[in-house]
């Protein structure tokens, strides 16, 4: 009988667009991935199917996206690369695709960009709807961030303190532990609502990412939209979109969410593909115009709400590539509009301090407005130690530095052992806001001397 009710709930939510009239057209062009067809009413953003007829029976419709408009055609984008599409192929619009459903009944669920079930349960049925571009707020009457978020991680609590709404990046090459640094957070966070992100990841890692995180009761107040990096490119854009959503959905909801898009460079590597597709034109490192306007816009939908409403906390992993964080187009115009980021350090990484975060590279724009004025002097004087015994290293090593030269040196050094173990953490360890200023205070001796 429920299930009667459901699909009948469906049934009835659907109505509307399986009784419109039908538009469609026919296949003009075709290059593997882009279609021209003969024009018919439709606007970027309306989702459609092209019917093969040569395909054997029972083959799905290919699903498409309209992206444009040229010499009164229509250019749809394709969810599936290099499709059996032949010449005159029926094209039937469907639904606008600008507008997802959210609610309370995608939490615990891992879905893909159009919101089907990825992990083998009944299709979410949630009441709710949201649009896929999300609503502008009056930045003017948004609120401050002046709350602060505990992630769980002693270096990030103690010196670099994330506040609820806050807009981080983490930078990294690849394989230095970005994974295992969101699953640390994913499990220990105070957020009401986590809101995951896995775009253009390898389909291993999608697999083995959710079996850890979607387990006890954190797997209750998590919802993942996963797209592997063998998607369209449409798709993982579509994707990072839906992901941002959720995530307003929840925000207007009055909860605090932690949303963590993984990453935000394959995001745009998508847009470049798209771009290049429509014959944008490349500019530094392949990228087009479009990539550099997307990621402040998709970052600005994230932060605080309104009075009344949530926040959202939002954590963007951003791959440098051959380990460049300072050339790098995206992390460039990432850094230039997030409110903070870490960068994670693969010389730490290969000596065994995990995570790998570079604590003088990286910086929290919001902390000092958050915390107590010993906390601040306290992750200043960390941050200080931390950068003079990483910079006398190599001196140090080769014999070429004696003690009583510099007080600070001296000091660094001394405590160095007490250092390390402060910023290590086992994966299962979870350590709390409270506790890692505590012992941050604690370690570097308090407010008492000069930082």
């Amino acid at each position: 009988m429920t299930a009667l009710l459901d699909r009948l709930e469906h049934d009835l939510a659907t109505l509307a667009d399986r009784c419109a009239p039908q538009i469609s057209g026919q296949v003009l062009r075709y290059d593997g991935l882009v279609v021209e067809s003969s024009g018919f009413p439709a606007s970027p953003g309306d989702l459609c199917q092209i019917f093969p007829r040569h395909a054997a029976a029972g083959t799905e419709p290919i699903e498409a996206e309209v992206i444009g408009f040229s010499n009164g055609k229509n250019l749809l984008f394709l969810d599936t690369a290099g499709a059996q599409i032949t010449l005159g192929d029926p094209i039937v619009l469907r639904r606008s695709g600008r507008v997802c459903e959210v609610g309370p009944e995608l939490l615990g669920r891992v879905i893909d960009a159009s919101g089907a079930p990825l992990d083998g349960r009944p299709a979410p049925r949630p009441s709710d709807r949201w649009p896929l571009g999300g609503k502008p707020l009056n930045p003017l009457a948004r609120t401050p961030v002046r709350e602060v978020l505990d992630v769980g991680v002693r270096i990030l609590n103690s010196a670099m303190t994330i506040g609820r709404g806050q807009r981080v990046g983490i930078m990294a090459g690849s394989g230095v532990g970005k994974s295992v640094l969101i699953e640390m957070m994913t499990h220990n966070t105070t957020a009401d609502v986590i809101v995951v992100g896995l775009i253009g990841e390898r389909a291993r890692e999608v697999g083995d990412f959710v079996s850890r995180v979607m387990t006890g009761e954190a797997a209750q107040r998590i919802c993942v939209v996963a797209v592997p990096a063998d998607r369209s490119p449409l798709l993982r854009l579509r994707a990072a979109n839906r992901t941002t959503a959720i995530a307003e959905y929840f925000r207007d909801q009055g909860k605090d969410v932690l949303m963590i898009m993984d990453s935000l460079t394959r995001v745009a590597h998508a847009k470049r593909e798209a771009g290049l597709a429509l014959g944008e034109q490349p500019t530094a490192k392949g990228y087009t115009p479009s990539v550099i306007s997307l990621i402040p816009a998709l970052i600005e939908r994230c932060g605080p709400g309104l009075p009344g409403q949530g926040t959202i906390t939002a954590l963007y992993t951003v791959l440098a590539d051959g380990d460049d964080t300072t050339n790098d187009p995206v992390v460039d115009s990432a850094r230039a509009i997030l409110d903070g980021h870490m960068v994670l350090s693969r010389s730490q990484a290969q000596r065994g301090i995990y995570p790998a975060i570079d604590l003088p590279a990286s910086i929290s724009r919001v902390m000092n407005d958050i915390v107590s004025p010993e906390h601040v002097v306290a992750s200043q004087k960390l941050r200080r130690m931390i950068s003079l015994y990483m910079d006398n290293r190599d001196l140090m090593l080769m014999g070429g530095y004696s003690a009583g030269q510099d007080k600070d040196l001296d000091k660094a050094i001394a405590l160095w052992p007490q250092i390390e173990a402060f910023i290590c953490q086992l994966k299962s360890e979870k350590v709390t806001f409270e506790e890692s200023a505590t012992q941050l205070i604690k370690l570097v001796g308090g407010s008492n001397e000069q930082a």
